[in-house]
Protein backbone atom coordinates (compact mmCIF):
# COMPACT_ATOMS: atom_id res chain seq x y z
CA UNK A 1 0.00 0.00 0.00
CA UNK A 2 1.15 3.55 -0.74
CA UNK A 3 0.40 6.98 0.74
CA UNK A 4 -2.12 7.55 -2.08
CA UNK A 5 -4.12 4.41 -1.23
CA UNK A 6 -7.66 5.30 -0.17
CA UNK A 7 -8.73 3.57 3.05
CA UNK A 8 -12.35 3.26 4.21
CA UNK A 9 -12.96 2.91 7.95
CA UNK A 10 -16.39 1.44 8.67
CA UNK A 11 -17.61 2.27 12.15
CA UNK A 12 -15.38 5.34 12.21
CA UNK A 13 -17.15 6.83 15.23
CA UNK A 14 -16.65 3.65 17.28
CA UNK A 15 -13.87 2.86 19.71
CA UNK A 16 -11.50 1.18 17.27
CA UNK A 17 -12.58 3.06 14.16
CA UNK A 18 -11.90 6.47 15.68
CA UNK A 19 -8.34 5.47 16.51
CA UNK A 20 -7.66 3.79 13.18
CA UNK A 21 -8.88 6.83 11.24
CA UNK A 22 -6.82 9.22 13.38
CA UNK A 23 -3.68 7.10 13.14
CA UNK A 24 -3.90 6.72 9.37
CA UNK A 25 -4.30 10.45 8.86
CA UNK A 26 -1.48 11.25 11.28
CA UNK A 27 0.79 9.00 9.22
CA UNK A 28 -0.19 10.84 6.03
CA UNK A 29 -2.47 8.20 4.53
CA UNK A 30 -5.70 9.04 2.75
CA UNK A 31 -8.65 7.72 4.75
CA UNK A 32 -12.35 8.39 5.09
CA UNK A 33 -14.63 7.42 7.92
CA UNK A 34 -18.01 5.81 7.37
CA UNK A 35 -20.79 5.38 9.92
CA UNK A 36 -24.38 6.35 10.52
CA UNK A 37 -23.13 9.71 11.83
CA UNK A 38 -19.76 9.93 10.04
CA UNK A 39 -18.38 11.99 7.16
CA UNK A 40 -19.50 9.20 4.83
CA UNK A 41 -22.97 7.82 5.53
CA UNK A 42 -22.97 4.06 6.04
CA UNK A 43 -25.66 1.89 7.59
CA UNK A 44 -25.61 -1.91 7.73
CA UNK A 45 -29.42 -1.80 7.56
CA UNK A 46 -29.42 0.28 4.35
CA UNK A 47 -27.54 -1.45 1.55
CA UNK A 48 -27.91 1.61 -0.68
CA UNK A 49 -25.29 3.36 1.47
CA UNK A 50 -22.63 0.71 0.86
CA UNK A 51 -21.82 1.43 -2.79
CA UNK A 52 -21.34 5.18 -2.35
CA UNK A 53 -19.08 4.59 0.66
CA UNK A 54 -16.88 2.30 -1.47
CA UNK A 55 -16.28 4.87 -4.22
CA UNK A 56 -12.56 5.14 -4.93
CA UNK A 57 -11.62 2.84 -2.04
CA UNK A 58 -8.62 0.49 -2.13
CA UNK A 59 -8.77 -1.04 1.36
CA UNK A 60 -11.42 -1.38 4.07
CA UNK A 61 -11.37 -1.73 7.84
CA UNK A 62 -14.53 -3.73 8.40
CA UNK A 63 -16.42 -3.66 11.69
CA UNK A 64 -19.98 -4.92 12.04
CA UNK A 65 -22.70 -3.55 14.32
CA UNK A 66 -23.91 -4.73 16.73
CA UNK A 67 -21.94 -8.00 16.55
CA UNK A 68 -20.86 -10.63 14.04
CA UNK A 69 -22.80 -13.17 16.11
CA UNK A 70 -26.24 -11.89 15.07
CA UNK A 71 -28.10 -14.03 12.47
CA UNK A 72 -27.98 -11.54 9.58
CA UNK A 73 -24.25 -10.82 9.86
CA UNK A 74 -22.96 -13.55 7.49
CA UNK A 75 -25.35 -12.51 4.72
CA UNK A 76 -24.42 -8.83 5.15
CA UNK A 77 -20.69 -9.57 5.19
CA UNK A 78 -21.00 -11.78 2.10
CA UNK A 79 -22.91 -9.13 0.14
CA UNK A 80 -20.53 -6.39 1.25
CA UNK A 81 -17.43 -8.35 0.21
CA UNK A 82 -18.95 -9.12 -3.19
CA UNK A 83 -19.76 -5.45 -3.72
CA UNK A 84 -16.32 -4.37 -2.51
CA UNK A 85 -14.70 -6.68 -5.06
CA UNK A 86 -16.86 -5.29 -7.86
CA UNK A 87 -15.97 -1.73 -6.80
CA UNK A 88 -12.24 -2.45 -7.01
CA UNK A 89 -11.32 -2.89 -3.35
CA UNK A 90 -8.15 -4.95 -2.94
CA UNK A 91 -7.91 -5.56 0.82
CA UNK A 92 -10.20 -6.00 3.84
CA UNK A 93 -9.15 -6.08 7.48
CA UNK A 94 -11.95 -7.58 9.60
CA UNK A 95 -12.41 -7.04 13.33
CA UNK A 96 -13.74 -10.28 14.80
CA UNK A 97 -14.42 -11.69 18.25
CA UNK A 98 -12.78 -14.57 20.12
CA UNK A 99 -14.72 -17.73 20.84
CA UNK A 100 -17.69 -16.86 18.63
CA UNK A 101 -18.50 -19.56 16.04
CA UNK A 102 -20.79 -17.16 14.16
CA UNK A 103 -17.98 -14.61 13.94
CA UNK A 104 -15.69 -17.28 12.51
CA UNK A 105 -18.27 -17.91 9.78
CA UNK A 106 -17.88 -14.25 8.83
CA UNK A 107 -14.09 -14.56 8.98
CA UNK A 108 -14.26 -17.40 6.47
CA UNK A 109 -16.48 -15.34 4.17
CA UNK A 110 -13.84 -12.60 4.10
CA UNK A 111 -11.04 -15.13 3.59
CA UNK A 112 -12.88 -16.69 0.63
CA UNK A 113 -13.93 -13.38 -0.93
CA UNK A 114 -11.09 -13.28 -3.43
CA UNK A 115 -9.73 -10.15 -1.76
CA UNK A 116 -6.54 -9.78 0.24
CA UNK A 117 -7.43 -10.03 3.92
CA UNK A 118 -6.31 -9.71 7.53
CA UNK A 119 -8.41 -10.82 10.51
CA UNK A 120 -7.99 -9.29 13.97
CA UNK A 121 -9.81 -11.58 16.42
CA UNK A 122 -10.10 -9.69 19.69
CA UNK A 123 -10.95 -10.38 23.31
CA UNK A 124 -12.97 -7.95 25.44
CA UNK A 125 -11.80 -4.36 25.22
CA UNK A 126 -10.19 -2.55 28.15
CA UNK A 127 -11.96 0.57 26.91
CA UNK A 128 -15.39 -0.93 27.60
CA UNK A 129 -14.66 0.31 31.13
CA UNK A 130 -13.62 3.84 30.12
CA UNK A 131 -15.52 4.72 26.95
CA UNK A 132 -18.29 2.14 26.90
CA UNK A 133 -21.42 1.39 28.85
CA UNK A 134 -19.43 -0.07 31.77
CA UNK A 135 -17.83 3.29 32.59
CA UNK A 136 -20.75 4.19 34.84
CA UNK A 137 -20.07 1.04 36.85
CA UNK A 138 -16.58 2.32 37.61
CA UNK A 139 -17.80 5.84 38.36
CA UNK A 140 -20.36 4.40 40.80
CA UNK A 141 -17.79 2.08 42.38
CA UNK A 142 -19.71 -1.11 41.56
CA UNK A 143 -19.33 -3.54 38.64
CA UNK A 144 -22.58 -5.54 38.54
CA UNK A 145 -22.61 -8.23 35.83
CA UNK A 146 -24.17 -11.67 35.21
CA UNK A 147 -20.88 -13.55 35.39
CA UNK A 148 -18.96 -15.44 38.05
CA UNK A 149 -15.18 -15.52 38.37
CA UNK A 150 -14.45 -16.63 34.80
CA UNK A 151 -11.28 -14.80 33.68
CA UNK A 152 -10.81 -12.87 30.43
CA UNK A 153 -7.58 -11.51 28.86
CA UNK A 154 -8.86 -7.96 28.27
CA UNK A 155 -7.14 -6.24 25.33
CA UNK A 156 -6.34 -2.57 24.78
CA UNK A 157 -7.93 -0.88 21.79
CA UNK A 158 -4.79 1.15 21.14
CA UNK A 159 -2.99 -2.14 20.42
CA UNK A 160 -5.81 -3.25 18.11
CA UNK A 161 -5.81 0.04 16.21
CA UNK A 162 -2.06 -0.15 15.69
CA UNK A 163 -2.37 -3.64 14.19
CA UNK A 164 -5.23 -2.54 11.94
CA UNK A 165 -3.25 0.44 10.62
CA UNK A 166 -0.27 -1.82 9.98
CA UNK A 167 -2.48 -4.32 8.15
CA UNK A 168 -3.94 -1.61 5.91
CA UNK A 169 -0.56 -0.11 5.03
CA UNK A 170 1.90 -3.03 4.96
CA UNK A 171 1.36 -6.08 2.75
CA UNK A 172 3.31 -8.33 5.12
CA UNK A 173 0.10 -8.71 7.16
CA UNK A 174 -1.90 -10.06 4.21
CA UNK A 175 -3.43 -13.46 4.91
CA UNK A 176 -2.74 -13.24 8.65
CA UNK A 177 -5.16 -13.98 11.49
CA UNK A 178 -4.08 -12.22 14.68
CA UNK A 179 -5.83 -13.40 17.85
CA UNK A 180 -5.24 -10.48 20.18
CA UNK A 181 -5.47 -10.43 23.96
CA UNK A 182 -3.95 -8.64 26.88
CA UNK A 183 -0.96 -10.22 28.64
CA UNK A 184 -2.88 -11.54 31.68
CA UNK A 185 -6.13 -13.23 32.67
CA UNK A 186 -8.43 -11.19 34.91
CA UNK A 187 -11.81 -11.99 36.40
CA UNK A 188 -14.26 -9.10 36.70
CA UNK A 189 -13.54 -9.11 40.44
CA UNK A 190 -9.84 -8.73 39.63
CA UNK A 191 -10.77 -5.86 37.31
CA UNK A 192 -12.59 -4.15 40.18
CA UNK A 193 -9.63 -4.76 42.49
CA UNK A 194 -7.26 -3.26 39.90
CA UNK A 195 -9.35 -0.11 39.61
CA UNK A 196 -9.45 0.16 43.41
CA UNK A 197 -5.70 -0.22 43.75
CA UNK A 198 -4.60 2.01 40.86
CA UNK A 199 -7.19 4.76 41.42
CA UNK A 200 -7.01 4.46 45.21
CA UNK A 201 -10.81 4.47 45.30
CA UNK A 202 -13.12 1.56 46.13
CA UNK A 203 -14.61 -0.39 43.23
CA UNK A 204 -16.39 -3.66 44.03
CA UNK A 205 -17.70 -6.51 41.89
CA UNK A 206 -21.16 -8.02 42.34
CA UNK A 207 -22.62 -10.94 40.40
CA UNK A 208 -26.24 -10.26 39.41
CA UNK A 209 -28.90 -12.14 37.45
CA UNK A 210 -29.12 -11.90 33.68
CA UNK A 211 -32.59 -10.38 34.01
CA UNK A 212 -31.33 -7.62 36.30
CA UNK A 213 -28.48 -6.92 33.88
CA UNK A 214 -30.83 -6.66 30.90
CA UNK A 215 -33.17 -4.36 32.82
CA UNK A 216 -30.23 -2.14 33.72
CA UNK A 217 -29.19 -1.91 30.07
CA UNK A 218 -32.72 -0.96 29.05
CA UNK A 219 -32.86 1.72 31.75
CA UNK A 220 -29.53 3.09 30.52
CA UNK A 221 -30.93 3.47 27.00
CA UNK A 222 -29.09 0.60 25.28
CA UNK A 223 -30.71 -0.43 22.00
CA UNK A 224 -32.13 -3.88 21.34
CA UNK A 225 -29.18 -5.00 19.22
CA UNK A 226 -26.64 -4.08 21.90
CA UNK A 227 -28.65 -5.85 24.61
CA UNK A 228 -28.93 -9.01 22.50
CA UNK A 229 -25.21 -8.96 21.70
CA UNK A 230 -24.21 -8.53 25.35
CA UNK A 231 -26.67 -11.23 26.42
CA UNK A 232 -25.06 -13.61 23.93
CA UNK A 233 -21.57 -12.76 25.16
CA UNK A 234 -22.41 -13.25 28.84
CA UNK A 235 -24.48 -16.41 28.36
CA UNK A 236 -22.43 -18.14 25.66
CA UNK A 237 -18.90 -16.79 25.24
CA UNK A 238 -17.85 -16.26 28.87
CA UNK A 239 -17.83 -19.98 29.63
CA UNK A 240 -14.08 -20.52 29.85
CA UNK A 241 -13.39 -21.01 26.14
CA UNK A 242 -11.37 -17.77 26.06
CA UNK A 243 -9.59 -18.18 29.40
CA UNK A 244 -6.12 -18.10 27.87
CA UNK A 245 -3.87 -15.44 26.42
CA UNK A 246 -2.63 -15.32 22.82
CA UNK A 247 0.41 -13.86 21.11
CA UNK A 248 -1.29 -11.92 18.30
CA UNK A 249 -0.03 -8.53 19.44
CA UNK A 250 3.65 -9.54 19.78
CA UNK A 251 3.39 -11.39 16.46
CA UNK A 252 1.98 -8.38 14.63
CA UNK A 253 3.83 -5.54 16.37
CA UNK A 254 6.98 -7.10 17.81
CA UNK A 255 6.23 -5.84 21.32
CA UNK A 256 4.19 -6.96 24.35
CA UNK A 257 0.49 -6.21 24.71
CA UNK A 258 -0.49 -3.37 27.03
CA UNK A 259 -1.33 -4.47 30.58
CA UNK A 260 -4.60 -3.69 32.34
CA UNK A 261 -2.73 -1.79 35.07
CA UNK A 262 -1.18 0.46 32.43
CA UNK A 263 -4.58 0.97 30.82
CA UNK A 264 -6.10 2.17 34.10
CA UNK A 265 -3.16 4.49 34.82
CA UNK A 266 -3.17 5.94 31.31
CA UNK A 267 -6.92 6.52 31.39
CA UNK A 268 -7.32 7.74 34.96
CA UNK A 269 -8.84 10.99 33.64
CA UNK A 270 -11.92 9.01 32.57
CA UNK A 271 -12.55 7.99 36.17
CA UNK A 272 -12.14 11.26 38.08
CA UNK A 273 -15.73 10.98 39.29
CA UNK A 274 -15.32 7.59 40.97
CA UNK A 275 -17.09 7.65 44.32
CA UNK A 276 -14.83 7.61 47.37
Amino acid sequence: MTQSTQHLIIGATGKTGTRVLENLREKGFSAKGASRQGDVHFDWNDEKTWASALNGVDSVYLTYYPDLAIPKAPEDISRFCALAKIRGVSHITLLSGRGEPAAQVCENIVKQSGLSWTVVRASWFNQNFSEGMFRDYILNGRIALPVDHMPEPFVDIDDIAEIVVESLTDDKHNGQLYEVTGPELLSFKAVADTFSRVLNKPVVFEQISLEAFQQGLESAGADKGAIEALTYLFTEVLDGRNAHTCEGIPQALGRPAKSFDDFVRDNAHWFEGVKK
